[in-house]
Formats: structure tokens, sequence, C-alpha cells
């Protein structure tokens, strides 16, 4: 256990130094590092694309003018068969899903930077093809939906492990947050912009102009031009330099980045983790992988299957695949898509039957959604991922009981229980609250965080794909489920959410404060075999890192953290 020992000690050491360095979490650290949180709230722009094309398409599917091109697809009547509009929509989220397989590769191969530029020329592309539906019909929409979610999934998956290997651990929550509140407010602008739209010409059939969806599609094109021009002067990642053997510009943006000079022993510090863990991953992937050890394209590409089946073959990593997968499951059956893609449809059928006025109401839901989003960017690195998921999931849950209840008790009679059909709307707003500052963010912090250097545009990828598989679902059976079963698919999200926050709260760690490194320890990684803890000893004694962290006081945490092991190991 000896090389097991000095492993843990090592990285035991290094938390505990730069946690003495870079002091506390919360507002004051992204102030610190303001030139990481610029960078990343500019690589934002792609949730907010994200979160526009989501939010944008809720409103156009009531838009008389709209429907009036997508016939059955998109029908007048309410109690018309509702699985082609299923398809109208869950379109989206098949494309992401094929984005999100083809994105780790793509994010792995050319740089997370123009993986980025890649995503974005997809979207373009699915905008223009959706401009030309008053034409095409519904065919055209399914087609630009399909080719558009490729792009946002490309991104929903790329920025995060871009944000998140540019920021130190003290922000690394916080960055990887913005990421939502991006997307809440792409969702929040787009809501507003339908429903000022939908004024163009008039409300009705007949009288509303066809601008009045083309414009919401066609303004998407304006920010993903921003964001591919952007793009090309942002920094690469410096973990995907170090491990495509770049070292010398990794030390220097990683410099740059932290704002100070190249010799400051916290950039040294976090740049030998870095180097360390790079080491080690491509020393495993020698051993086990020889005829990929080269990292030339066509071997990344054969790798990303390797790797994704490796992921499934050890204990700990298959953790990680579980907590990736599972977290995103219960993520979107909160019922959170169901809402957001179908909220004016959700209001009329709650007693709001004014289209403007059910437009009106969706525009709430962005505002709040968006301003509840703040607190996890603030307070996300300081709390931590279980408490916040934990509290909105019970939170969310509680909603849709009572919002089951209402529907179940006031179903028919929306005419004459007023209030009844305003009391659910206003739970419908509490649940988009809690689903904001928990669930919205922290979900997606966990699958970018937890996956060892080597793995992580992989096991993003798994995770992120369980997100969009599961977003298709809902987004596929919620108009038909709404039909159907009425106040039972508000019951079916609580229970599942309910789950969601016992599933949270028993088999998801914390890792808060952690570096992306020192995630290893945490899902146990360390302890996988004795081979592991002696190549990753050999490589923290060969670039530095033991010598360092015993040269700035860490031999004296060692040799407390050596005694810990020791007491622990004889009392098993």
């Amino acid at each position: 256990m000896g090389a097991g020992v000095d492993n843990a000690v090592v990285y035991d050491a290094a938390l505990k130094r730069r946690q003495g360095m870079m002091g506390a979490s919360g507002p004051k650290a992204l102030v610190k590092n303001f030139k990481v949180f610029r960078i990343a709230l500019f690589a934002c722009i792609g949730g907010v694309l994200y979160g526009y094309n989501q939010g944008m398409f809720s409103g156009l599917l009531t838009m008389p003018a709209f429907q009036s091109h997508m016939g059955e697809y998109d029908p007048f009547d309410p109690t018309a068969d509702q699985t082609k509009k299923g398809w109208l929509t869950a379109i989206l989220e098949l494309g992401a899903w094929i984005g999100t397989l083809m994105s780790g590769f793509v994010a792995e191969t050319i740089s997370r930077k123009y993986g980025v530029l890649v995503a974005v020329s997809v979207f373009v592309l699915g905008v223009v093809i959706q401009a030309t539906a008053q034409y095409g019909g519904h065919n055209v929409i399914l087609a630009g939906r399909f080719v558009t979610g490729m792009g946002v999934g490309s991104l929903a998956i790329i920025i995060p492990i871009y944000n998140s290997e540019v920021a130190p651990p003290e922000v690394r929550g916080a960055l990887v947050a913005l990421q939502q509140l991006a997307i809440t407010f792409g969702i929040l602008i787009s809501f507003w912009i339908d429903y000022g739209t939908n004024y163009i010409g008039g409300t009705t059939l007949g009288k509303q102009q066809d601008a009045a969806w083309l414009v919401p599609i066609c303004l998407q094109l304006f920010p993903a031009a921003v964001l591919f021009v952007g793009m090309l002067f942002m920094p690469f990642s410096p973990r995907w330099l170090v491990h495509h053997d770049r070292e010398t510009e990794a030390r220097h943006i990683l410099a740059n980045l932290r704002g100070l000079s190249a010799d400051h022993e916290l950039v040294e510090l976090e740049f030998l983790e870095i180097k360390a863990q790079s080491q080690f991953e491509k020393r495993t992937v020698a051993e086990h992988f020889p005829h990929l050890r080269e990292p030339t394209a066509w071997n990344t590409f054969k790798l990303q299957f390797v790797a994704i089946k490796s992921l499934f073959q050890t204990k700990p990593m298959f953790k990680r695949v579980v907590v990736a997968t599972v977290t995103m499951f219960f993520q979107q059956w909160t019922g959170i898509n169901a809402i957001l893609y179908y909220a004016p449809s959700i209001f009329q059928s709650l007693g709001l039957n004014d289209n403007t006025v059910s437009l009106l109401a969706t525009g709430v839901v962005g505002i709040l959604l968006f301003v509840s989003t703040i607190p996890a960017v603030l307070y996300v690195d300081r709390v931590g991922r279980k408490p916040v998921l934990t509290v909105g999931a019970i939170g969310m849950a509680t909603c849709h009981i009572i919002i089951a209840v209402i529907v179940a008790r006031n179903a028919g009679q929306w005419a004459s229980q007023a209030s009844a059909g305003w009391a659910a709307v206003v739970f419908v707003w509490i649940f988009v609250i809690f689903f904001g500052f928990s669930w919205g963010p922290c979900a997606w912090i966990i699958i970018a965080e937890i996956w060892p250097l080597s793995s992580r545009p992989y096991g993003s990828s798994l995770g992120a794909s369980s997100n969009w598989l599961n977003n298709f679902i809902v987004g596929q059976v919620t108009p038909q489920m709404l039909n159907k079963i009425g106040y039972g698919s508000y019951i079916l999200f609580g229970l599942l959410t309910f789950l969601g926050a016992g599933f949270i709260w028993l088999f998801v760690p914390e890792t808060k404060r952690l570096s992306l490194e020192e995630m290893d320890v945490i899902f146990g990684s360390a302890g996988i075999a004795q081979a592991d803890f002696e190549r990753m000893a050999e490589i923290n004694r060969e670039i530095g890192l033991t010598a360092m962290l015993q040269g700035l006081g860490g031999s004296g945490s060692s040799h407390d953290a050596v005694s810990e092991k020791k007491s622990k190991d004889e009392e098993a």
C-alpha cells in the first residue's frame, strides 16, 4: 500500500496547499478571477443559442400563422392526436444526442476552441434550413431542427468542458453554472420575443403574418455569428494543450488566466497537477491499448469507442457513469422541458385560454428561471452540489403533486374556477424557481467535473447523451400525456423527482472545491490497482510535484496523512 498512500498524500497535500492560497469561493472569487469569468461568459453565448432555440419553439407552436404551415404536425384542435406535434418538438433532441456523441471526438482532436467553431457552423446551417419553412412546411422544420440540434448538442458539451478547464477550482462550479444561466437567459429572451412578434399582423388566423414566427427563427443567426468570430480570439484550454504536448503554451496561458507570473507557485502547482494527470492517462492508454498510443486523428476516433467501453469496465469509472447518466435522467424527468417546450399549451390547459395571456405567463417563466439561476453561479462552490440538488428536487416534486391535486379537482370547470387555474400557474412558476437554482446548473456541473482528463470529453458526452435521450422522450410523450392522462402527468413527474432527491443524497459524492484531477481520489480510482498507484507516484516524482509540495511545507501534511491512513488500515 506504500505507493497508494504516497499518491493519496500528494493529492491531499496539493488540495490543502491550493485551498490555503486561493481563498474562499463565492462572489469574491469571481472578482478575483475576473479574466476567466469574462472568457467563460463569452463562451456561454452557445448556451444562449441553445436556450433561445428551446424556448422560442414553444411560442411558435401556438401561433396561428405557424400552425397553418404545419398541418397535422401542429393541429388547431387541442383534442386531436398530438403524436406528430411531439415529433416536431423532440426532433431537436434527437439531433442533439448525435451531436453529443460526436462532440467528444471533435473536442479532443481539434481542441475545445475549434470544436465550438464547428458546432456553431452546424447550428447556423440548421437555422437557415428552418427559415425556409414558409415554403417547405413541416418537413423543412423537422430537417432544420434536427441539424440545429446537432449544433446545440455539441455546444452543450464542449462549452462546459472548456469553462471547467480554464477555471481555477474555487470558481469552477460557478463558471460551469454560467452555461445554465446562459441557457435560461436564452429562454427568457425567446419567450418575450415570441410574445412581441405574436402581434405582427394580428393574433388570429388570416391576420397574423409569417414574420411572426420567421423573425424569432432568424434572430438566432446574430449571436451565432458573434460567438464564431469572438471564439477565434479565445485561448486554448491549458489542460488540452498539456495533453497534446504544448506545455510552454499551456503554462503561458495558465499564468495569463490566473493573472500571475509563470513561475508563481500556484501556477506551478496547478500546471504540475495537470501534467501528472495527463502523463498518467497517456501511460495507461499505452499499456492497455498500445495500438492507439500515437495521438493521430484516426486513433483518437477509435479511442472514443474504446474509452466509452472502458467506462463500464471498472467499478470507479462505472460509478461515474451511473452518477452522470442517472443524474441527467432525473433532471429531464423533473418535467422541466415539458414545461419549457409546451408552456403556452400547458397554461391554456390550466384555464388561460387566450393565447396572448398564455404567452405572457410563459414570459414570466423565463424571468423566474433566469433570476433563480443567478444564486447558483454565485454560491454553488460554497454550498456544494448535494444539498442544492436535494432541496431543489424536493421542492419541485412537491409543486408537481400540488398541481396534480388542483387539476384533478378543477379540470373541465376552469371558467368558473379561475382562481384555481391561477393557483396552478403560480405553482408552475415556483417549480421553475426550484429548478433554476438547483438541477438546472448543478446537473451540468457534475457531468463536466467528475471525469479524468483523457475520458472527460467521452464521459461528458455519455452523460449528456442521457440528458438528450430523456429530453427527446419527454418532448415526444408530453403532448400525449397531457391529452390522455391529464393530472397523472404531474403525479408521474413528481414521484420521479422525489426518487431523484433520494439518488443524489444516497449515491452522489460531494465534489465542491476539488480540482478536476482530484476527482480520481473521490471516486476511488486511486485504488484500482497497485500498478496505477506506482505509475502515478513515479510520475509525481519525475515531474517534481512531490518535491514541490515537500518544499512548500507539504511534508508535514504528508506525514499526518500517512499516519491517518495507516491507522485506518490497522483498524480495518
